[in-house]
């Protein structure tokens, strides 16, 4: 990452913490892109900030981009946070970005670019598989071995448009899962799982592990046996990464959900 790029971010990063930044109202934001004005999200739920990125630990049930039904985001709510602290026209505000993205039912760590001169380092970071995505997971059944690694390509399902499928003339896909504890959930077996992915298809834990015979608790695309309103255990737990404009070594954690405790 050139030393420029650093110097713009860090520079716009002072301005605003002076004060220099104009403060318009955090509550007329409004993103066409990210979704409509709404509330900021609650500032507990940022788990690590610095002057190019912010990952927060982002709740089941809310969409990370704009889908077109004008349903609120968790970039619009990032945005309003952020708006809140720093005046609606700081840059921060303004060339906020995400850089992942997690299924609605998925909870867990979402990153954010706050800075678009060094947002290309964290996009490259992405893409060569240089960032390292440890999720917990929940699965029905006992899970019968001590670590294995699902290769199988991932295309999508022709019968069903919002579902993937295992598919020889998929995209390749990997996805490494070591056994943690077996739990019961509501008085079945299940298996608490640590899933590590070494590529980004779409549903690809989710298809990975129904197509192995144990389906995630609450999965209604993939799961043939899923009960009324259990919510989806499936959390992106941890990030690490070496920061491609630092050079250090940063380690993202989001808390434990309360469905992993046996």
């Amino acid at each position: 990452m050139g030393k420029k790029a650093w110097d713009i971010a860090r520079e716009k990063r002072q301005r605003a913490a002076s004060g220099t930044c104009d403060t318009t109202d955090a509550g007329t934001l409004g993103d066409a892109a990210a979704g409509p004005a709404c509330a900021p999200l609650s500032p507990s739920t940022v788990l690590y900030e610095d002057a190019w990125i912010l990952a927060v630990n982002k709740p089941a049930g809310i969409i990370v981009h704009g889908d077109g039904t004008g349903a609120a985001t968790l970039t619009s709510q990032v945005r309003a946070l952020l708006a809140q602290r720093h005046g609606a026209s700081a840059p921060c505000v303004r060339e906020l970005q995400a850089l992942q993205r997690l299924d609605r039912d998925t909870c867990g760590i979402v990153l954010f670019s706050t800075c678009k001169e060094t947002q290309a380092g964290f996009d490259a970071l992405i893409a060569q598989h240089r960032l390292r995505k440890e999720y917990l997971a929940v699965v029905e059944g006992r899970v019968p071995w001590t670590e294995r690694t699902f290769t199988q390509p991932l295309g999508r399902d022709r019968h069903d448009a919002r579902k993937m499928r295992v598919s020889p003339s998929g995209k390749p896909a990997a996805t490494r899962v070591r056994p943690l504890a077996e739990k019961q959930v509501d008085g079945r077996t299940c298996t608490l799982l640590s899933v590590v992915i070494e590529t980004g298809r779409k549903h690809q834990i989710r298809v990975h592990l129904s197509h192995a015979g144990f389906p995630l608790v609450g999965d209604v695309l993939y799961n043939p046996t899923v009960r009324r309103n259990e919510p989806l255990m499936l959390q992106a737990h941890r990030l690490t990464f070496t920061h491609p404009v630092t050079g250090e070594h940063v380690a993202i954690t989001a808390p434990t959900p309360a469905w992993t405790i046996a």
